[in-house]
């Protein structure tokens, strides 16, 4: 299986990743990698960018090194009712929004506050993926997960850090293979991210390859096959998404966006 697109790095700006953009969109090229997407840590996260960064991201250039890119965020939840911690008026703008739990951005809870505040950002029209849902810091009930993603056709991260044996990510073996197989068994849609931290592991997807094989989960499920499949489905979420009025005082809000 051929996989063409990382949407899961992070760049120095993130406070604790150590490389430039440029690097890492080297990296990629290197690799054969023909679309990245760049998604430094929201704003709760301890050294991450402030927000200024996100509403600056359209200087970029569309590619570097022949690697189309995808400037964006990996937003973090932070409460029990699935809000994030970038606001509507910057998550409109960006070309791609990851979504996850994070041990220092969260409350943390029961498996029930867990799971829900993970399917209620899944419902965030303003939410395109969900990331490392096998980490161990927060009980989740991972089937449900899985079911939510065909259900709301959210893709759900098989992520390659969280396999890594150079991080140290005790235990999430055992839970990323459960939501592996679950993803087979419901076949809602599924990236495999890098989750870089650094130029040398953009690219790399061994570890979740491997277990994609062991799950059987079907190429058909796997975006990252083709730049034009992850840039039709973005185009589709942008369609669907509620208009909001960018120069309402409600839209620069700290809270992004809340189930009801």
């Amino acid at each position: 299986m051929e996989l063409l697109v990382d949407l899961h790095t992070h760049t120095l700006s993130s406070g604790h990743a150590y490389s430039t953009i440029t690097e890492n969109a080297q990296a990629a090229a290197r690799k054969g990698i023909k679309l990245m997407g760049m998604t430094d840590h929201g704003p709760s996260m301890p050294g991450a960018p402030h927000l200024y960064h996100f509403g600056n991201l359209s200087i970029l250039p569309e590619e570097i090194s022949g690697v189309k890119l995808l400037p964006g965020v990996e937003a973090n939840i932070t409460n029990y009712e699935g809000e994030l911690d970038v606001p509507l008026y910057y998550l409109a703008k960006l070309k791609l929004v990851l979504v996850g739990l994070h041990e220092i951005c969260y409350p943390g809870g029961n498996s029930e506050q867990n799971t829900q505040a993970y399917i209620n950002a899944m419902e965030n029209p303003y939410t395109d993926m969900m990331v490392h849902p096998g980490r161990t810091y927060f009980e989740m009930d991972l089937e449900r997960i899985a079911h939510a993603s065909a259900l709301l056709n959210i893709p759900v991260e098989i992520n390659n850090s969280s396999l890594s044996t150079i991080t140290d990510k005790s235990g999430a073996l055992e839970n990323c293979r459960f939501i592996a197989h679950y993803m087979a068994k419901y076949k809602g849609p599924v990236i495999l991210g890098s989750d870089a931290h650094f130029w040398d592991r953009v690219g790399e997807f061994g570890e979740a390859l491997e277990l994609v094989r062991e799950a059987g989960i079907s190429q058909h499920q796997i975006l990252n096959t083709s730049p034009e499949r992850v840039l039709d489905y973005l185009a589709m979420r942008r369609k669907n998404r509620p208009v909001i009025d960018l120069l309402s005082p409600k839209s620069k809000q700290s809270i992004a966006y809340k189930v009801v």
